[in-house]
């Protein structure tokens, strides 16, 4: 299982487009193979920054997705929103930690 976070840094004026974007595809990206769940975060001290997280059951899946037709349609429309590059982390939980 891995654990995928994206920074993502929103256009104040395009924020509430960037939610409703989100809205209507969560349901569409948790159907995706291997995606075990998907939560969308906001940031406390600045409201146009936001965070995905998404767990997956393997690096193949996670790969997959972001090659399939669905993740390209939401990033075409995503990216534009940006005022900054994304950031993405793919990480792994330390089970004996």
């Amino acid at each position: 299982m891995i654990t995928r976070i994206v920074k993502l840094t929103i256009a104040p004026e395009k924020v509430d487009e960037f939610i409703e974007n989100f809205k209507a595809n969560k349901k569409l990206i948790r159907a995706s193979a291997g995606c075990e769940g998907l939560k969308l975060l906001r940031d406390l001290n600045n409201p146009n920054i936001f965070f995905t997280y998404s767990k997956w059951q393997s690096p193949g899946h996670l790969e997959m997705y972001r090659q399939s037709q669905l993740f390209k349609g939401i990033w075409s429309v995503t990216k534009p929103m940006f005022t900054l590059t994304a950031e993405a982390w793919s990480v792994e939980e330390l089970e004996h930690c």
